[in-house]
């Protein structure tokens, strides 16, 4: 009974920040028509008050985000084209991580280079993981399980790293920078501030969602190689 229970405490911890982001979003998705200017046009009103010429915007299918290697914000078709309160909030906090850039952040840069290279360390580790096992039976040797456990860990591992190093970034991003941006320039509707503060807290907490899912692969997998 007690296994039972705390695995239910367990799928809460993991799913839930994951399934309350989404919550969030859905929820001031409507009205649809509630801003008289889409995500994209926000972006590029704030690019010109904020003295943000270069930032450019466009649609993506791989999720809203900013890209510092090319200096362009990506947003979902709803958020682009959308006028909802979630397109306008999820808009400000990605202007938020522009200006992290320009402000030359110091964790922004940090997560920027790490990713760059954990996106090779993620390749080797899949090598390894897959080379493992025929090098075991062409060695036989005993000590190819420490093989496996080190790609494993530089696959999986990697990616709990990168999400973990970015939780301030996102934080910054939705507090310190799109809020005040919202706030002053007066963007939002009067009533919308407290709803505000809650997507941007579901924006940040995407990647508190992410990290505990991947750690939830690195122990399935720790599981597995244990077996």
């Amino acid at each position: 009974m007690h296994f039972v229970i705390f695995g239910l405490i367990l799928l809460a911890l993991v799913f839930g920040p994951g399934l309350w982001v989404r919550h969030v979003m859905h929820r001031y998705s409507e009205p649809a028509d509630r801003y008289p200017g889409t995500g994209a046009e926000l972006v590029r009103h704030l690019a010109e008050r904020l003295d943000l010429p270069d930032l450019r915007v466009e649609r993506t299918e791989t999720g809203d985000h900013y890209d510092p290697t090319q200096g362009v914000i990506r947003l979902t078709a709803d958020k682009f084209d959308g006028r909802s309160l979630t397109a306008i909030t999820v808009a400000a906090h990605e202007v938020g991580h522009a200006l992290q850039d320009r402000d030359g952040y110091a964790p922004l840069r940090w997560r920027t280079r790490l990713i760059g290279a954990t996106r090779n360390a993620e390749r080797v580790g899949a090598g390894l993981m897959m080379a493992a096992p025929f090098i075991g039976m062409l060695s036989r040797a005993p000590s190819i399980g420490l093989l496996t456990f080190f790609g494993g860990m530089l696959s999986l591992g990697s990616s709990v790293l990168v999400h973990l190093v970015t939780l301030p970034t996102e934080f910054d991003a939705s507090f310190n920078r799109a809020l005040p941006i919202l706030q002053r320039h007066g963007i939002l509707k009067q009533p919308d501030g407290r709803h505000a503060r809650r997507l941007l807290t579901a924006a940040a907490l995407t990647y508190v969602s992410a990290s505990l899912m991947s750690l939830l692969n690195v122990a399935r997998w720790w599981a597995l190689v244990r077996r």
